[in-house]
């Protein structure tokens, strides 16, 4: 024991690992590549985006991004768990701010509409999906988990008195995700998506009361 009482193995166990520099460096590093490579997927598409492309971007040797990447199956692969890791942070979002449950709704699908025009992640990983039959790469479903987020919040806004009588909270949550993911890619064929925020904004005027519960 040291002469202020703390054990050596206290210290041990309070003191960095010797290898955590080349960790926060491995991570920068991939995270510099994911960032190369979501800008490629957005605007050229999975299947004309190699790793040559992608060391370029980068400025690496294809040999540095095989280092962190065993291919670019895996690059997609990391793109799509990064965009609904970016997703859950944005339903995490909408909760915290204490909303009633269509408010909520509401928040969550506009914020989701920015994320789409601004976020190259975003923007890649939306894109990889589209094209899923593309690649051999195992992906989530997609959809799935809006559809779920947004039925649970739609139950919980018919509950309240927010939805339309007879109005089903999963048929509601089939809607809007399929007008929103609808929207998102006829607005990136027509304008890269310049234009979702005000085009989401629009339809929500027509959507919302169509599911929502008359004004009292």
């Amino acid at each position: 024991m040291s002469r202020n009482g703390t054990t050596r193995a206290t210290i041990a166990h309070q003191a960095p690992p010797r290898n955590a520099p080349q960790q926060a460096r491995a991570a920068q590093t991939r995270a510099q590549i994911l960032a190369a490579a979501a800008e490629l997927f957005a605007d050229r598409g999975y299947p004309h985006t190699s790793i040559d492309h992608i060391a370029r971007q980068v400025g690496m040797t294809k040999g540095a991004v095989y280092f962190h990447f065993r291919d670019k199956q895996d690059i997609a692969a990391e793109i799509v768990r990064e965009l609904y890791n970016r997703w859950r942070i944005r339903i995490d979002e909408a909760h915290a701010m204490g909303l009633p449950p269509m408010e909520t709704v509401q928040a969550l699908l506009a914020n989701a509409a920015d994320k789409f025009f601004e976020d190259d992640i975003v923007k890649a990983g939306a894109r990889i999906q589209a094209e899923r039959s593309l690649s051999d790469t195992t992906l989530p479903e997609p959809y799935v988990e809006w559809i779920s987020t947004l039925s649970t919040l739609l139950a919980k806004a018919s509950g309240a008195g927010q939805l339309r009588e007879g109005m089903d909270p999963e048929s509601a949550a089939y809607i809007l995700v399929s007008a929103f993911f609808g929207l998102q890619h006829l607005c990136d064929v027509l304008n890269r998506r310049a234009d979702l925020p005000r085009r989401w904004a629009e339809m929500s005027r027509l959507l919302y009361p169509s599911i929502a519960a008359s004004p009292q």
